[in-house]
């Protein structure tokens, strides 16, 4: 029997494990079958909450695994939970937390509600990661190259892409009318292209004027999802270097809305949004049949 608890970041969904009390032996089995939302608990995936490694300076550690068991690297609006999981839970009441993450030890500022329990967290994501081999992108599988737009094919369509990295790898795709893109047909086709060797998460984005953008999301290892915290930071990063916006957007997600800020002095992202905590359950270990 596990204990956990479902969160959500602007409905980016994910079920926590408190890895303080609990050992997982396999947790990309675990993120299969808990995420699974007609047999399972349901979400984008499975996170632990974790003691840091002794060399980190942190005060807690993220583990993410997608649905289909896979682990990344990070997860911007899982991040934000993970904060608030560790400080209502009395792991942590540091101020900034410090959390140890496949991109390194982040630090995340927060806002308590009236009843002492974090509400807002704003995440230092870090630089963005602009050379294509570090993303990583192959770009001998790239048609052409007018920086910082890069265009690839997939299924006789050109595609051109702004190609940034927070930690994992994002394809960012600027476009009139994203509501016409049949995201579950090219989803995974952009995902799996050859150019990307460790595959991609997809977003297409409309920009509406100097401080404002829509975008959906493919989600690497997910499908759609309805928001993608690091996703919106590659995406406001691509903006920026396209001159399309100024360096602090609203971000409008299916789930939700993010403020991400890049900002220049410093070259780090900064992202602010909620953490939510949905329910918190027992998880029997009933197997999904794949």
């Amino acid at each position: 029997m596990i204990r956990f608890t479902k969160m959500q970041g602007i409905g980016n969904d994910y079920v926590y494990v408190n890895g303080f009390e609990q050992s997982i032996d396999d947790p990309s089995e675990l993120a299969v079958e808990i995420a699974d939302r007609h047999f399972g608990v349901g979400g984008d995936g499975l996170i632990l909450l974790l003691p840091p490694e002794p060399d980190a300076d942190a005060d807690v550690r993220m583990r993410m695994f997608n649905a289909d068991g896979s682990e990344s690297e990070m997860c911007g609006n899982g991040v934000r939970c993970v904060c608030k999981l560790a400080h209502d839970l009395g792991i942590s009441t540091r101020q900034p937390m410090r959390v140890q993450t496949g991109r390194g030890v982040l630090s995340l500022d927060y806002e308590l509600d009236e009843d002492g329990l974090v509400r807002d967290v704003t995440v230092d994501m870090g630089e963005p990661i602009l050379n294509l081999a570090e993303i990583p992108v192959d770009e001998s599988k790239i048609k052409e190259s007018v920086e910082p737009v890069h265009t690839f094919e997939a299924h006789g369509i050109d595609f051109h892409a702004v190609f940034v990295s927070m930690g994992n790898p994002h394809a960012v795709i600027f476009a009139r009318d994203i509501a016409a893109v049949n995201l579950q047909a090219v989803g995974p086709v952009l995902e799996k292209h050859d150019a990307f060797p460790k595959r991609m998460n997809i977003h297409f984005a409309h920009v509406h004027g100097r401080d404002e953008i829509t975008m959906r999301t493919w989600e690497r290892g997910s499908g759609i999802t309805l928001a993608c915290g690091t996703g919106a930071s590659a995406v406001c990063v691509a903006a920026v270097l396209t001159g399309l916006t100024e360096r602090e957007v609203l971000t409008h997600l299916p789930g939700g809305d993010l403020t991400i800020r890049w900002d220049e002095a410093s070259n780090h992202v900064f992202m602010t949004g909620p953490a939510v905590e949905v329910f918190r359950g027992e998880w029997r270990g009933v197997p999904v049949n794949t």
